[in-house]
C-alpha cells in the first residue's frame, strides 16, 4: 500500500460561539471555511483545479451547515468547478475520519490530492427535528436509551471515581498550557485570519481561552447538567438519570461533576488538510511535513457513550504495529475532563505527554472542525520540539472513537 503525505495543516481562530457575541459568529460557515481553504491554498502552493475531492466533517448537517458544505464552501472559495466535494458525519470525531478517509483513498492509490478537515458554527444551532441520538427510532431506543452527552460525561466519572476536584484540576491544567501556547505564539504557524465580507479583520486569534483560572474560580460554578438529569425524556417514563441506573445498576447515583469550566468549549470554527501521494507531492515540488502511518475507529457501549478513545487507540497501534512508548505526543479531545482521565486511566500515559498546548476545556470544541485542528496543533508541536511521532484521538456521539497517527518525514 501507498503512503499519504500531509503537505500542511491550516485553521481558523475558535471565535466565541454565541450569537452575536462570537466574532464569527455573523459570518456563514460556509464563508469561514472558503477563507480557511484559500489559505491552504496559499500556504502550500497547490493548484486547486488538480484537487480531487474536499472532504469536510459536520456535526450538524442542518440550516447553514446543510447542502453539503464541502462542496458549497470550495465554490464559495473561487475554486474550479470540476473540483468536487463531499460532508461527513460522525458527530464529534467527523473532521478526524475527514482526514482519515483521505488518507485511505491516497494510499489505496484512488486519488492523489485531496484536501479534508472540518468546519462547525456552534453560534448557529438549528433545532432538531428528532428525538435525540436515536431518531424516533422506538425500537432501538428499547435496546439502547441513549442519554445526552452530559450525563454520559458524568456517568464515567461516578463509575471511574472521578471527583469534581479531579475534573476541575485538569481543566486548571488545560488552561494554564493553552495560555502558556499562546503567549509562546505556538499557534502562529497553522492560525489563519478570517474576514469580514467588507475585508475588516474579524478575528485572528482564539477567543475562548480563560488566562488565570483556578480552582477556586471553577469551585463556584453549578453542575451543567443535575437538572438535566432528573428530566424525563419523550416516550419514556424514567429520568436520564435514572436510565444510567438502569443500564448500570451498579450505578446507586450519578454524580454530576461537570460544569461549564471542565467541558469543552462552544465554539466556531473550521480546519483543513492537504493530503497527498508521494507521487503527486515529489512532481510538484511539494514538501510534506508528515505522513499518516495508520488510521483507526472503534465502537463502544453507547449509553456511556464516550469511552471508545482508549479502543480506538489500541486498534490503531495494534494495527501499526505500534506501542504507546513510541509515541511522542498524544491529543486526546477534551470533550469533558472525564473522557480524558478515563482514557488516562486505561492507557497508563502520563499526561506530560497528552494535550500538550491545552485542550478544548480551555480552546473550545467547533465540533466537525477539531479533528483537523488537533492534527494540525499535534504536528506544529512534533516540529517545534523536533520529536517524531503523534497519535490524535477522539470520542464521539452514539459510542464511537476515532483514531490517528502522524510521523514527521
Amino acid at each position: 500500500m501507498g503512503e499519504a503525505w500531509i503537505i500542511d495543516a491550516v485553521r481558523s481562530p475558535r471565535g466565541g460561539g454565541k450569537a452575536g457575541v462570537g466574532s464569527l459568529s455573523h459570518i456563514h460557515p460556509q464563508r469561514v471555511l472558503a477563507q480557511v481553504l484559500n489559505a491552504l491554498q496559499e500556504h502550500a502552493g497547490f493548484d486547486p483545479a488538480d484537487v480531487e475531492d474536499v472532504i469536510m466533517g459536520n456535526n450538524s448537517g442542518v440550516g447553514d451547515h446543510s447542502m453539503d458544505i464541502a462542496r458549497m464552501a470550495t465554490l464559495d472559495a473561487g475554486w474550479p468547478i470540476t473540483v468536487p466535494g463531499v460532508t461527513l458525519h460522525r458527530f464529534c470525531g467527523s473532521g478526524q475520519q475527514a482526514l482519515n478517509v483521505a488518507a485511505m483513498s491516497v494510499m489505496s492509490g484512488q486519488q492523489d490530492l485531496v484536501v479534508a478537515g472540518g468546519v462547525e458554527s456552534m453560534s448557529r444551532p438549528a433545532p432538531l427535528s428528532v428525538d435525540g441520538f436515536t431518531a424516533n427510532n422506538a425500537h432501538l431506543y428499547e435496546q439502547y436509551p441513549l442519554v445526552p452527552q452530559g450525563i454520559s460525561a458524568d456517568l464515567i466519572a461516578t463509575i471511574e471515581g472521578f471527583t469534581r476536584e479531579d475534573c476541575d484540576r485538569l481543566a486548571v491544567e488545560s488552561q494554564r498550557r493553552a495560555a502558556e501556547a499562546v503567549d509562546a505564539g505556538r499557534f502562529k504557524r497553522s492560525v489563519v485570519p478570517i474576514y469580514n465580507d467588507d475585508g475588516s479583520l474579524a478575528l485572528d486569534h482564539d477567543e475562548h481561552p480563560r488566562p488565570g483560572t483556578t480552582l477556586e474560580s471553577l469551585a463556584g460554578l453549578n453542575p451543567s447538567f443535575a437538572k438535566m438529569g432528573v428530566m424525563v425524556p419523550p416516550n419514556d417514563t424514567r429520568s436520564y438519570d435514572e436510565i444510567c441506573l438502569s443500564v448500570y445498576p451498579e450505578v446507586k447515583a450519578v454524580n454530576h461533576v461537570h460544569h461549564a469550566g471542565n467541558s469543552s468549549g462552544v465554539v466556531d470554527g473550521a480546519s483543513a488538510l492537504l493530503v497527498a501521494s508521494p507521487e503527486y507531492a515529489k512532481a510538484h515540488g511539494l514538501k510534506p511535513r508528515a505522513r499518516i502511518v495508520q488510521t483507526a475507529t472503534a465502537g463502544s457501549e453507547p449509553v456511556i457513550m464516550l469511552t471508545a478513545p482508549a479502543p480506538a487507540t489500541q486498534l490503531v497501534l495494534r494495527k501499526a504495529g505500534m506501542s504507546k512508548d513510541n509515541i511522542d505526543l498524544f491529543e486526546v479531545n477534551e470533550a469533558f475532563a472525564s473522557v480524558v482521565l478515563k482514557w488516562q486511566k486505561e492507557m497508563d500515559v502520563d499526561l506530560d505527554r497528552v494535550n500538550v498546548n491545552g485542550g478544548a476545556m480551555a480552546l473550545g470544541h467547533p465540533i466537525g472542525a477539531t479533528g483537523g485542528m488537533l492534527i494540525g496543533t499535534a504536528l506544529d508541536e512534533l516540529e517545534r520540539r523536533n520529536l517524531s511521532t503523534a497519535l490524535i484521538t477522539m470520542c464521539t456521539g452514539g459510542g464511537m472513537g476515532t483514531a490517528t497517527i502522524i510521523e514527521r518525514v
